[in-house]
């Protein structure tokens, strides 16, 4: 049995591209004949980008896909491949192409559709019911789509069992925290109890509020990582496999001896097709090792949110974007974030001082944008704000200054964002962090305004740990000092402190993670040693300002739980639990 050469085209696809996916597929099928590769695989849906939502309602979507798919079949001689695509006609399959030497030789349709968090397949695909074996080159290959993999019981044991020694996985899993190591744990599980490999080809690349890690992987039968592809960037993967020792291990393994009952039921969802097809024997370069380390956990938090603003920003047709730095953490962390992701020459901070902003939050920008190489403007809101104040002197007479006078500063310096970006076509990066966001603490129409909020998935103390990281990974202090040590303020009056409205942000944020991502109820929380009156008061705010989330830009979502897609509550309810 020839061991069998397997490449992953770990690619960064874009939703309805069609010309630019299929041209970054050709070039990978070119790049795998290079390398001598027997099987190369492409990630779920890399034809039409993942996920296509509502696309998949338009008959010229799916031909043009379909089109694609040719396209890429007349370019395969010599090589096979397997190719996510949309199947079907008047029912539609999240499906596999498999392909070999310009000829479909078999499709396979996704068993398990995911309808939670993020994902709506059972909106559009029907399910899939056969569990095809492709004996290639001698070597029985079982296919499976993202989420079917995820399933102890599920379609690649049976295809295990009905003689496939490679399980390939294509798969569009979307990045939170700690999901690439998971992930790995996971397929190395279902790698041991099939006695099979493991070849899982995962996409990357931001998409609207997802951003997809990468992080590719091929794991041998003992659970052991024998390639892992890098994160947050594409990458070509190439290993030999060693199929012999594959069947050596299901030959003394005593598991696969005795079938379990409901594999026996099971198997005649297996189908074996027979590729002819002829072992290559050619001279093959050598290869290199292809094991990416993976990141630590606060580099991988800020690669998934420089790729996500990236992704957003290129993909949606702008150049530059345009951030209003307040001398603060949060607009400090986005510039760092945007000029990583597209370049100092494509970013510009725009200083918006008020008669409340003090001189160290001005100096601070300043420092900031010096450090960071970016076109800087400082454009005062204090004739603005004097002119709201005198036109509306007359309703507001006999009325105390508070949040109506405050929230008409943020919303002035809105307008000149987004003036700026309607005169030169720049895209507004807003600033707002998760805690702000969830207990409304942010100005609609105001700080929140933005095409794109980077850190709508990122909690308050997070935020200062990557802007520290920042600093560490440049080896010297690009956010000014000062930015990460003083009080968090709006700054909109006299001696305002975030803690005027909040609790501390070291207690607030644990009391959102609980309420906000676990759904944890307010005795239980308070049971986590919380004052259970300040408990009430954040859960409270944040029940009231679904209306505001609403209305937000999207911002890519790094926690198992984010805003917007993720999670979805009704804006109008009676039900409240304090």
């Amino acid at each position: 049995m020839h061991p069998i050469r397997v490449g992953i085209a770990q690619i960064n696809c874009t939703v309805g591209d069609f010309n630019g996916n299929t041209g970054k597929m050709l070039q990978s099928i070119d790049q795998a004949k290079s390398l001598g590769v027997d099987l190369l695989t492409f990630p779920e849906l890399a034809i039409t980008g993942y996920p296509p939502e509502d696309l998949l309602f338009r008959p010229q979507f799916i031909g043009q896909n379909k089109e694609a798919l040719n396209t890429i079949i007349e370019h395969s001689s010599g090589i096979a491949a397997v190719v996510g695509f949309v199947d079907g006609d008047a029912d539609i399959y999240n499906a596999a192409a498999v392909i070999y030497d310009r000829r479909l030789v078999g499709v396979y349709h996704k068993f398990h559709l995911p309808n939670y968090g993020v994902f709506d397949e059972n909106r559009y695909f029907q399910v899939g019911s056969i569990c095809p074996v492709f004996v290639i080159y001698g070597i029985g290959i079982g296919i499976t789509i993202c989420e079917d993999m995820w399933y102890e019981a599920g379609p690649a044991l049976v295809q295990a069992y009905a003689g496939a020694r490679v399980l390939i996985n294509i798969s569009a899993s979307p990045y939170h925290v700690g999901k690439a190591l998971f992930r790995e744990r996971m397929l190395a599980t279902r790698a041991s109890d099939s006695v099979a490999i493991v070849v899982h080809n995962n996409l990357v690349g931001g998409q609207d509020e997802l951003v997809f890690d990468g992080s590719s992987l091929i794991i041998n039968e003992k659970g052991e990582v024998v390639a892992r592809g890098k994160q947050f960037e594409e990458d070509f993967v190439v290993a030999d496999l060693d199929v012999e020792s594959v069947l050596r291990s299901q030959l003394h393994g005593p598991r696969r001896s005795k079938e379990t009952p409901w594999v026996k039921e099971r198997l005649s969802e297996a189908v074996v097709i027979e590729v002819p097809s002829k072992y290559p024997v050619m001279a093959r370069p050598s290869l290199p090792p292809a094991k990416a380390d993976m990141l630590d956990e606060l580099a991988e938090i800020y690669q998934a949110l420089v790729l996500g603003t990236r992704d957003y920003v290129r993909k949606n047709g702008f150049k530059k974007v345009i951030i209003s730095l307040s001398g603060g953490v949060d607009s400090s962390l986005v510039a760092a974030i945007a000029v990583d992701a597209l370049g100092a020459d494509n970013v510009i901070g725009v200083s918006m001082p008020s008669r409340y902003s003090s001189p160290g939050s001005k100096s601070d920008a300043e420092a900031l944008a010096k450090n960071l190489g970016i076109e800087f403007k400082v454009i005062p809101i204090e004739k603005a704000f004097s002119s709201y104040l005198e036109t509306l002197a007359e309703p507001f007479k006999d009325t105390q200054s508070d949040a109506a006078e405050e929230n008409i500063q943020a919303r002035i310096r809105g307008n000149i964002l987004f003036a700026l970006s309607n005169k030169f076509g720049w895209l507004v990066l807003a600033c707002s962090n998760k805690s702000e966001i969830a207990t409304g603490y942010t100005t609609l129409y105001g700080d929140m305004a933005g095409g794109f909020i980077p850190l709508k998935d990122v909690p308050k103390t997070m935020v200062l740990e990557l802007a520290r990281y920042r600093n560490r990974r440049a080896g010297k202090a690009v956010i000014p000092p000062a930015v990460l040590t003083k009080a968090p303020s709006a700054e909109l009056r006299p001696d305002q402190k975030d803690t005027d409205t909040l609790p501390p942000y070291e207690i607030l944020d644990p009391i959102l993670k609980a309420y906000v991502e676990d759904d944890m109820a307010v005795d239980q929380i308070t049971a986590m040693d919380f004052d259970r009156g300040v408990v009430t008061r954040v859960v409270r705010m944040v029940d009231q300002s679904e209306y505001k989330r609403r209305q937000a830009a999207p911002g890519t979502k790094i926690t198992p739980r984010g805003f917007g897609r993720d999670r979805r509550l009704p804006i109008t309810s009676k039900f409240k639990e304090v």
